[in-house]
């Protein structure tokens, strides 16, 4: 997984990874989330991408959209 950036300095955002039709954030204390293009459609997908990669607003962005923060395909405790 790649760091995030967190520009905030507050995120809870640690690190993501993306796929074609995925993303996995990691919020501490090392929760892995997936959000997938099947989970939480296209566009919102790709704004995560953007965010993740911009490393700012990724954090507020899951939390204000309930699609998004509710809409994960998966959930996992970090390796």
């Amino acid at each position: 997984m790649e760091r995030y950036r967190n520009l905030s300095r507050d995120s809870g955002v640690d690190a993501y990874e993306i796929g074609d039709d995925f993303i996995k954030v990691r919020f501490r204390p090392g929760v892995v989330y997936w959000y997938t293009e099947a989970s939480v459609g296209a566009e919102h997908l790709s704004v995560l991408k953007r965010l993740a990669r911009r490393g700012q607003g990724l954090g507020t962005y899951i939390s204000q959209h309930t699609q998004v923060r509710d809409g994960y395909a998966r959930k996992d405790p970090d390796d």
